[in-house]
């Protein structure tokens, strides 16, 4: 293998300016790590509402629900980025569309955060309908007698316990996310999978570029795995997934 190795490639400063690939390579782990965070908000308050519509009695708000997992989940996640990026904007009124364009700050963060969250949304919203619908009746049921109207039973019986029996599947979808934020650099988010092309393309030093990405984001995500276990060992209930018998 006639590679020239160079580990030190990323205290070198860039051909470009003052800064280091290293610099490089951090900056690009924050903006990944503030699109997964920020992403991840939106996706767990969305999919909570959405999980929680798909098992009420109206049919129209089931319907409803369910239309916007089938529509998120079944699209792939980089053909809806493109189409929050570039179609969108086209359908919204003249005045807003150019603000949307040309004038709006961050434009390239904030529809990254959108996309993903709606499409992670979809994901948790399964989720939290499968927890829900693992209890058995007699909990709704005894919620409802003893005065609490639906919504309270919900707020109050029903959703503490399902979110406990799903902290699992949730940390998927929490490390899931943080993966697919790579998907950002398509529209010019300098989150990590940006910055590793460019360091790549400016050092050719690709090998150690990626193996270095591919820590960070290894370090990231199993960061976030070990903080959903502590949490999940903190709330489990005994009986039922996860919890001692």
């Amino acid at each position: 293998m006639n590679y020239h190795w160079n580990w030190g490639i990323f205290l070198q400063q860039v051909q470009s300016g003052d800064e280091t690939y290293l610099d490089w390579l951090i900056s690009g782990l924050g903006w990944t790590v503030s699109v997964a965070l920020a992403a991840w908000v939106i996706a767990l308050v969305l999919g909570s509402l959405i999980g929680t519509l798909r098992t009420v009695p109206n049919r129209w708000l089931v319907l409803l629900a369910t239309t916007h997992v089938e529509l998120f989940r079944n699209v792939p996640l980089l053909v809806q980025l493109l189409l929050w990026f570039f179609v969108v904007p086209e359908f919204l009124p003249r005045d807003l569309s150019l603000w949307v364009k040309q004038d709006m700050p961050a434009k390239e963060f904030v529809t990254a955060v959108i996309c993903l969250g709606l499409f992670t949304s979809a994901r948790v919203a399964e989720q939290v309908r499968a927890g829900i619908q693992s209890l058995s009746r007699g909990q709704k049921m005894a919620g409802l007698a003893i005065g609490f109207t639906l919504p309270q039973t919900y707020r109050y019986v029903i959703l503490p316990m399902a979110f406990r029996i799903i902290i699992p599947p949730l940390t998927s979808e929490f490390m899931n996310i943080i993966k697919n934020s790579s998907v950002a650099f398509a529209i010019g988010v300098l989150e990590l999978t940006f910055q590793a092309r460019q360091m790549q393309e400016d050092s050719e030093q690709g090998i150690e570029t990626y193996l270095a990405v591919t820590l960070l984001y290894f370090i990231v995500a199993f960061a976030a795995n070990r903080g959903m276990a502590l949490i999940e060992r903190r709330t489990r209930v005994p009986g039922y997934i996860g919890g001692a018998k």
